[in-house]
């Protein structure tokens, strides 16, 4: 149901950076984008900004568009992109069918199988194009890819805006989000980004089996949305609420089980390279790992670098788990979804710089404060210019380029950014007075407007021992 806008927080009024920038919109109230809510609508408007950031992203692209991503070029100019990389590289170009195939000499498809059907039907569409228009294949390949994926980043931004219906400004915060803009064309992680937004506003909903399928889809485009049923395992511990939990997660599976069987059973191996690939990784560029051996750190042995990162992500699990089972009052969804994620990232053996792009929703509905969200976010540009500044002097001798110190000392900006932005999460889970979505005003005492079934439910299990009943559900006053 629709939220009448006096219930919906204005973020001019309560957040102090948005409050300080909107002299050009009409002063503190924003009269002017006033003047344009009622035939727009907030939503029209986020799609608007969605769409004009998502158009300054490919507009900085195009220096490597016009150039068909000629190395260095498309590092020094920051417009690197996997996209027209794979397009030759696996057998696209040739009609290959993912999976199902494999091109003379090359490998199978590193990507899950959602991913690997967009692009091969964009690669379909690009030969009969190309022909037609008298363009270079790789330049339509790279367009088609950005037009389709377009819609994905604007349903991302809409099931943000909806997930907490009296606040739905904050999702301006991944419509503008500046890796957004500069990272949404490197790969096909706006994929996994929306249905996992899609899952997360279906939850809020209280419609779990409908959360799971689309949760399914994620993991179906990329694996890291499963750990997500990590955080949803240590509400339903604390809450008591598993059955709407078990269904999440038997949808979740047979979902994922549908989508990947056909695939598994037409060429098993093709369709496993994918799992195959990620286990046998080595450390890369962008991890702590890879960034803690540059700068002298003894370095993790290769066959025990998956156990190290593993193991280390585990505990940082275990650790999330703990504290939200010992905090007086329970954590919100966001919160501990927010945090999964990015142990996960922080731990992992290689970090792309799309990658963050995984926690800007989640970052989004876990802290929506400009402030602490730009300073995250400027560490992250740091990283974006360092790894693509670095690359273009790889292996090559008297380039101009990053050195590799540099570039390990901006690993570890993002890897502090990152952390920072997680200790102002934790710091709202022991003092909920410091949580902007649950001290907005709008609704008095509210516990987790975007938990569907946590929503007002009362503790069952904690470690502290002492159970504090959560605040009953307002869910009619913000409907």
């Amino acid at each position: 149901m629709r939220v009448p806008p006096q219930s919906r927080v204005r973020p001019s009024r309560s957040d102090a950076i948005v409050g300080a920038s909107t002299s050009i919109v009409g002063g503190n109230l924003g009269t002017r984008i006033a003047r344009f809510s009622p035939p727009w609508g907030v939503l029209r408007i986020l799609i608007l900004l969605a769409a004009a950031g998502y158009l300054i992203g490919y507009a900085l692209d195009y220096s490597c568009v016009s150039g068909g991503w000629l190395s260095p070029d498309r590092y020094e100019q920051l417009c690197y992109s996997d996209i027209p990389a794979l397009y030759g590289f696996r057998g696209f170009a040739e009609g290959f069918i993912p999976y199902v195939q494999t091109p003379p000499g090359g490998q199978p498809l590193e990507y899950p199988v959602i991913t690997g059907v967009f692009m091969w039907v964009a690669a379909l569409l690009t030969t009969p194009i190309a022909s037609l228009i008298g363009a270079d294949p790789l330049v339509v390949f790279f367009d088609i890819n950005i037009l389709g994926l377009l819609p994905f980043l604007l349903i991302a931004v809409v099931a943000t805006a909806l997930t907490v219906r009296h606040r739905p400004w904050d999702a301006a915060m991944v419509a503008l989000a500046p890796t957004m803009i500069l990272g949404a064309t490197i790969n096909w992680d706006l994929i996994p980004i929306a249905l996992t937004a899609l899952a997360m506003l279906a939850w809020a909903r209280n419609k779990p089996g409908w959360a799971g399928i689309a949760l399914g889809f994620a993991v179906a485009a990329k694996f890291y949305p499963i750990l997500l049923l990590g955080a949803f395992a240590i509400l339903a511990l604390r809450s008591g609420r598993w059955r709407p939990s078990l269904v999440l997660l038997g949808s979740t599976a047979l979902t994922w089980v549908l989508v990947n069987l056909p695939f598994a059973i037409a060429n098993f191996d093709g369709w496993w390279y994918f799992y195959s690939f990620n286990s046998q990784r080595g450390v890369d560029f962008g991890s702590f790992w890879y960034a803690a051996s540059v700068l002298g750190a003894p370095a993790v042995p290769a066959d025990a670098l998956n156990t190290v990162a593993s193991g280390t992500f585990l505990v940082l699990f275990l650790a999330i788990a703990v504290l939200s089972l010992a905090t007086k009052r329970r954590p919100r969804l966001a919160q501990v979804a927010f945090l999964v994620i990015a142990a996960f990232v922080l731990s992992g053996k290689v970090y792309s710089p799309q990658y963050v792009l995984w926690l800007v929703p989640l970052a989004v509905m876990a802290r929506p404060r400009w402030r602490d969200f730009l300073i995250w976010q400027a560490g992250e540009v740091v990283y974006f210019a360092a790894i693509w500044w670095h690359l273009a002097g790889y292996d090559i001798e008297n380039a101009k380029a990053l050195g590799t110190e540099l570039y390990a000392v901006a690993t570890f900006i993002h890897i502090a950014a990152t952390v920072y932005f997680a200790v102002m999460v934790i710091r709202d889970m022991l003092n909920p007075k410091h949580d902007p979505v649950r001290t907005d005003g709008v609704i008095d005492d509210e516990d987790d407007p975007g938990g569907g079934p946590f929503d007002g439910a009362p503790d069952v299990v904690t470690i502290a021992g002492v159970s504090r009943p959560a605040p009953q559900s307002r869910r009619s006053a913000r409907s």
